[in-house]
Parts: C-alpha cells; structure tokens; sequence
C-alpha cells in the first residue's frame, strides 16, 4: 500500500516543456500525489544514482518543488520517471525493491490515517476508499468472503498499467503491514497484470503465496482473520484530526471528475434494464445531447466510452464470478444475443467468456479449498 504525504490539491497543466507545472487552469488527466513521485527520487538518491537534472526534465518539478505538499504530477510523466528509474540502478525489479523500503519518518496522512484506525480491517476500507488521493489512474476495490479478503487494483487505462508501480505496490502492501501490524501477514494468492518478469521469483518469496501474471486485474488475497488485528501504537487524537483533514482534501479532488462519474452511475443502473441511450440520459440531467457530450469532453471522457468502459468492468466481474449464466450476463449488460456479449467480451480480454470463468474458478478453487468469492458490483 503506498502511503505518501499528501494535503491540499492544487490543479495542474502542461507547461511549455511538455512537463507538469502549477497553473490555474485545472487538467482532467489523471495525477498522482507528488510526494509518491518524491519517495521514487528518495530511492534513487538511497541507491546513489539520483540525477536531480533529470528528475526535473522528466516531471518538470525540481526536488524542492516536489516537497510541496499541494503538488501533484500527471500519472504519465509519474510513470515516465519510474522507466528511467529501471534504466537508472539498473534493476528490472526496482519496484519491488523500492516497496520494501519502511521509512516511517516519510509517512504521510494517508498513512497516518491507516495506522491509526483501531483494525487491519477497519484500515483496509480507508485505504480504499482514499486511494484515489494517491493515484487517480489506478481504481482499488475491496472484496471479502468467508476467509479471505482480497484487493483488486486495476488501471483506468492501459497506457497508465505501470509494472513498476504495481510492484512497488505490492511489496509495500505487505511489507508495511507486517512492519506496523503484524509480522505473520502473508498473501494467501497474487494475480498479476503483467507479464512474469525475469524476477519472477522474487514475487512468491516477499509476498509469501502463489503468484500468476499475466491476469486481467491484479488481485492480492489474505486471511480475513486478519482483518481483526489490533493495530498497536494507535492514536485516537492523531486519527480524528487527519481524517478530518484527507476527507477535506478528497471532497475537493473528487469535483474534478464529478460529472463524468454523474453519468457513469447512470450508465451503470440503467444497462439492465433500458437501452442505453445518449439523449435520455441527457434528459435526465436537463440538458441536451450536444451539452452531454461536450461536459464529458471537458473530462477528456466519451459517452459511448464510458459505456463500453462500464460494460468491461461489469462483465469481468460477473464472468469471474459463477452467480449468473453467460446469457443472463449478456442481458444485464444490454446485449441482444450472447453470441455479441462473446465477442465483445473476447475482444475486451483475448478470450471467451467460458474460457475466462473457468480459468478464474479454477485459480479461486486451487487458492481457497472453502466458498468462491461472490460476485459484486461496484
């Protein structure tokens, strides 16, 4: 889990070096806290090769501006920084080497909030539910079933799925956990979205169960048992005042997006039970087709992307799932026939439907002998 410091947004665009720079013109790209971007030139700088010249070229801020806690880079020019930091130690496995650093003196008021609440359990659901204070471009869900609990990151794009970052996600996930929380957490199972690197072994020896890549989200299983945990050293004082704080922080950061997930609620209760149409959503919001679509531009946003978008989302996790049969899937999500749904759904993963729910109860049934996880929607 990448806890970093994070206070007051502040908008950003582009400047004219093609870089990130404080303005006041707001960009609906999505950002990252710049203090996740710092802790990257920290690593670099502990591992003797940060290049302060570059750092700046590739995210157009200086390590002082960086330290400003109302900053925040562009995921783009974020992840740019994590290709040179490869190429930089020279270590493929960067990030998850970067992951397993604990540094509690850089620890910011996200994770301050985590390690103050009075359960792991209780932790995990701030944590998701503030992630998007840390990386817009990367959406974390939490799902739960009789015993294990299981987190699910998934990029808002493919351009913005970062092996690099996702590893350093990982390895901070647990590392952090047993350092602060307990020290026996182990993943029960890992699903990968990337490839299996030439470390791959690296992943089943710091996360502590089997690992898959190459899968369509990345998921990491625990025991829910743990979910109980105490979570020592904790202060009531300290939690109230920088929950109080992030929530602040987070109302404003969500008004960037709001019309965008206005519409993408719509689309999502309406897909099984109407055809999803342009004009009648329009309706709903008092306002016509054109206005619609020009509001979404404003949030580099489509309507009809937005519904293929929701479509994917929900298809994987009902086809993951066994609560429904493929054709009453493909009704839920508007298709006329299930033979659309498959090639909608074969083109959206590479594979059929059939094929998808079998591999993943499969992977579900080797992980965890007991009940499947159930089947949700966000």
């Amino acid at each position: 889990m990448t806890f970093c410091t994070i206070h007051r947004d502040r908008s950003l665009t582009i400047g004219p070096n093609n870089v990130t720079s404080a303005q006041s013109e707001p960009t609906s790209a999505p950002q990252v806290a710049a203090s996740s971007t710092l802790a990257l030139a920290h690593y670099l700088e502990r591992q003797g090769v940060l290049n302060e010249a570059r750092v700046e070229q590739l995210t157009g801020l200086t390590m002082v501006e960086l330290t400003d806690p109302d900053r925040r880079v562009t995921a783009d020019l974020h992840y740019r920084l994590w290709e040179h930091a490869e190429l930089a130690t020279g270590d493929p496995g960067v990030g998850l080497h970067a992951g397993q650093v604990v540094d509690p003196e850089r620890m910011g008021l996200v994770g301050h909030v985590f390690f103050n609440c009075d359960t792991l359990g209780e932790a995990v659901t701030q944590y998701v539910r503030l992630h998007r204070l840390i990386n817009e471009s990367v959406f974390l869900s939490f799902e739960q079933t009789a015993d294990q609990a299981i987190l699910c990151w998934q990029a808002d794009a493919r351009e913005h799925y970062c092996r690099q970052d996702m590893d350093r996600t990982l390895a901070a996930a647990i590392t952090r956990t047993r350092h602060f929380i307990h020290p026996g957490i182990r993943a029960e199972w890992v699903e990968i979205a990337h490839a299996a690197p030439a470390y791959a072994d690296e992943y089943e020896k710091l996360l502590g169960g089997p690992v898959r890549f190459d899968c369509d989200i990345t998921r990491l299983a625990f025991n829910s048992r743990h979910l109980g945990h105490p979570i020592p050293r904790r202060n009531p004082y300290v939690y109230s005042a920088v929950l109080k704080q992030v929530n602040a922080l987070l109302a404003r950061l969500q008004t960037r997006r709001s019309f965008g997930r206005k519409i993408r609620r719509l689309i999502s209760k309406q897909m099984a039970t109407e055809k999803i149409d342009a004009d009648s959503l329009a309706r709903q919001c008092h306002m016509s087709r054109q206005t619609l679509y020009r509001k979404l531009k404003k949030e580099d946003l489509s309507f009809h992307g937005l519904v293929e978008q929701v479509r994917q989302d929900k298809a994987l996790r009902y086809v993951a799932g066994d609560h429904y049969a493929l054709g009453e899937i493909a009704f839920l999500l508007g298709f006329s026939e299930l033979s659309a749904f498959s090639r909608a759904f074969k083109r959206w993963t590479g594979t059929s439907p059939a094929e998808y729910r079998a591999r993943h109860l499969a992977t579900q049934r080797v992980a965890s002998p007991g009940p499947g996880a159930p089947d949700g929607d966000r």
